[in-house]
């Protein structure tokens, strides 16, 4: 029979994998988290860490919003442009000032052309673009290269996160309108905000005070 220690359990986060996981990590152990025991930088990156104050499991930011909401992870970081494309109602109490980046509409330099067709990873995020700005455009969802749809012609434009600009050009493709900006997030699930508050409120806070 196990026999409970009476010690709360280590938190669980969902750390999106790429860019973004140095950042947010250093951002939660300046909040006074203690993973300094996970070696996030090491190449070969195992799915799951384990430390006194945290189990950090790694996955693709796109799915860090399901673990949060459906309660395997007590937190987690995102960026803004996933919970947008998501629809997600998960509460979201601090801004990082991470990962900041902007879903723009791209072309081909010089295009004048109507817009009859745009490609995107974020299908949605482009939908309620285009009836805002009412353009009566098709969109096309892809999930690999999308600036790759205006280069071979597939589509008049895209919709795509940009943080340099850099790719764009290289590609002769320039940025026609900001839609809107994006960086990293915290997410929290409800529940564990309050089976859990002596962990998260005082990470929010301090969080919110090194913003």
């Amino acid at each position: 029979m196990m026999v409970d220690s009476g010690q709360p359990r280590p938190l669980v986060l969902a750390l999106p994998k790429g860019r973004v996981l140095k950042q947010a990590v250093a951002r939660l152990q300046q909040a006074g988290l203690a993973l300094d025991e996970i070696d996030l930088t090491a190449r070969e990156r195992s799915m799951r860490h384990e430390s006194s104050a945290a189990t950090v499991l790694l996955m693709r930011n796109a799915d860090v919003p399901t673990y949060v909401d459906l309660g395997v992870a007590d937190a987690g970081v995102v960026g803004r442009d996933v919970l947008l494309e998501s629809g997600s109602r998960i509460y979201v109490p601090v801004d990082l000032g991470i990962g900041v980046c902007r879903i723009s509409l791209i072309r081909p330099v010089g295009a004048n052309s109507v817009i009859r067709r745009v490609a995107s990873k974020y299908p949605r995020i482009a939908t309620a673009y285009l009836r805002r700005m009412q353009i009566p455009a098709e969109v096309i969802e892809l999930a690999g290269n999308v600036e790759l749809a205006c280069v071979s012609g597939l589509a008049d434009a895209v919709v795509d996160v940009v943080e340099t600009g850099a790719t764009l050009a290289a590609n002769d493709l320039a940025e026609v309108d900001v839609i809107t900006s994006s960086s990293a997030r915290l997410v929290v699930n409800r529940a564990a905000l309050k089976l859990r508050a002596a962990s998260l409120r005082p990470l929010i806070e301090r969080l919110r005070a090194t913003a």
